[in-house]
């Protein structure tokens, strides 16, 4: 789950981790009266959307005055924002953050991560703030600092002083810096966050550390434990079919083919996708549906995967494990008919009671075709939808 800028960082200040000055708004009118909170000048505009590169898309101003503020805060609030994060389609911007501006003397990027191949939380940064960190890591690397955390034992001074000295920080700051990073693992741990980002990180002018910006995701599986996150979820900002998948439980995401799929797990939906590239289509979407799926299940997801105007088949590939062949395939023509699914339908199975579950596809009189092996399954799907 992402979070708005404004979002994260009144969590960081929970923590003590030092931001400017600032609060939301969602008009003009109170833009300015919150410039006007700050007491001082210049301040920043900036479009709250779960997006990066905010800046490029015209979604970030100074203002120099209350009337500079109104102007940019008008244009902003509104406009569809487009940035290298949000597509070509856009995303509306609804409100916007207004806040102190600073003197920076330096801009850092700072990041912690869970890394899978160590097991650790680990921490990112680089003096290259400001940037892209892809864009650091392809043309400078060497800028690119890594330090792994054992959340077993948590973070010490020992890992405070590699990134203090890998960012060449000077003295007076490394006392703040240290503080701010223990804070940050601490809050990256105690939320059960999947990214913590700041970029830019700054050291002003007058020696202090400020988290100029912020941005946090947390892991969905875990969001049980953090009742207070889940009111932070902003709707307007995901995928419609996103939203109405997790009504009901299941794991989908929306991509730009016209194949949709169906599969009861992650990997198997991975390798789905695969074979109907190598068929010559492309996925419409990934629809995990658990191993434990129901008829209503099936049926929610065929009702998901038919609001995409651009699908032009289904492929379902089924393992039959928990989840009988034949019960699936009952729920799968329950759902065909009471969505009236205008698209072909290419059904594989494999499992238990798999050759009760192909009779019954088979009897059930609708457009539905089945496969016994992924490969031509995908490239029935494939032929069919490309006719």
């Amino acid at each position: 789950m992402k979070i708005h800028e404004f979002q994260a960082k009144e969590i960081f200040r929970k923590y003590g981790i030092p931001t400017p000055q600032g609060a939301v708004a969602k008009d003009p009118e109170s833009a300015r009266t919150v410039a006007e909170t700050t007491g001082r000048f210049p301040v920043v505009v900036k479009a709250q959307i779960h997006a990066g590169g905010r800046g490029k898309g015209g979604g970030v101003k100074l203002a120099k005055s209350l009337d500079e503020v109104s102007v940019h805060a008008k244009a902003i609030i509104g406009m569809n924002l487009k940035t290298h994060q949000t597509g070509s389609e856009g995303k509306k911007v609804k409100q916007v953050l207004v806040e102190a501006g600073c003197d920076i003397a330096k801009e850092l990027y700072l990041s912690l991560i869970p890394d899978r191949e160590t097991a650790c939380v680990m921490v990112i940064a680089s003096e290259a703030g400001g940037m892209d960190i892809e864009t650091v890591a392809a043309q400078t690397p060497e800028k690119i600092i890594k330090v792994h955390i054992n959340p077993l034992s948590g973070i010490s001074a020992f890992h405070c002083r590699k990134v203090v000295y890998g960012l060449n920080l000077p003295p007076a700051v490394i006392k703040e810096f240290s503080k701010m990073l223990t804070s940050l693992y601490r809050l990256f741990v105690e939320n059960d966050c999947s990214l913590v980002e700041i970029n830019p990180l700054v050291l002003t002018r007058d020696d202090r550390v400020l988290a100029l910006d912020a941005k946090m995701d947390f892991d969905d599986n875990a969001l049980f434990r953090h009742p207070d996150l889940k009111d932070l979820r902003d709707l307007d900002e995901e995928d419609p079919l996103d939203v109405e998948a997790s009504k009901y439980n299941l794991n989908y995401i929306k991509l730009d083919g016209n194949i949709g799929n169906m599969v009861n797990g992650a990997g198997l939906a991975m390798a789905v996708m695969d074979t109907i590239k190598l068929a010559g289509a492309e996925p419409a979407n990934f629809l995990d549906v658990g191993g434990g799926a129901t008829a209503e299940m099936v049926e929610n997801g065929f009702k998901i995967i038919l609001s995409d105007p651009h699908v032009k088949g289904i492929l379902i590939n089924i393992f039959g494990g928990i989840l009988r062949c034949d019960v699936f395939a009952k729920g799968v023509v329950e759902a065909a008919r009471k969505t009236a699914v205008n698209v072909p339908v290419v059904v594989r199975m494999e499992g238990t009671n798999v050759e009760e579950g192909r009779k019954i596809l088979v009897e059930s009189g609708l457009k539905l075709f089945t496969a016994t092996d992924m490969k031509s399954a995908g490239e029935i799907i494939a032929s069919i939808a490309a006719a």
